[in-house]
């Protein structure tokens, strides 16, 4: 089984920037593509960024492309996430996961990740 922890979060002022990572124990994470999500407080989970296992493909979600960026450090065990330019809009809780699939382009939907972590609280004061 693989164990997610992310961690990072935390309070940020809007157009501040944080960094989430996502460290992996029980297994490598370097044969999984690799995701993150969030969940703002009363609404559900929703996509936010990916990377493929090889780590030579991202995608990102449209609220947040541009300012975010994803990426890997296999050797690390790690996943992060740099968050630029926050805007209130961003806060919610972060969450990262492992997708059980390595092809496709079905990578948004949340039921492709089998493992997840406890999640990262981030707040973006106005």
């Amino acid at each position: 089984q693989v164990q997610l922890v992310e961690s990072g979060g935390g309070l940020a002022q809007a157009g501040g920037s944080l960094r989430l990572s996502c460290a992996a124990s029980g297994r490598t994470i370097s044969n999984y593509p690799m995701g993150w999500f969030r969940q703002a407080p009363g609404k559900e989970r929703e996509f936010a960024a990916a990377i493929n296992w090889s780590g030579d493909t991202t995608d990102y979600a449209d609220s947040v492309k541009g300012r975010f960026t994803i990426s890997r450090d296999d050797a690390k065990n790690t996943v992060y996430l740099q968050m630029n330019s926050l805007r209130p809009e961003d806060t919610a809780v972060y969450y990262c996961a492992t997708r059980h699939l390595r092809y496709g382009t079905t990578y948004y939907l949340s039921v492709q990740y089998a493992y997840w972590g406890q999640g990262t609280q981030v707040t973006v004061s106005s």
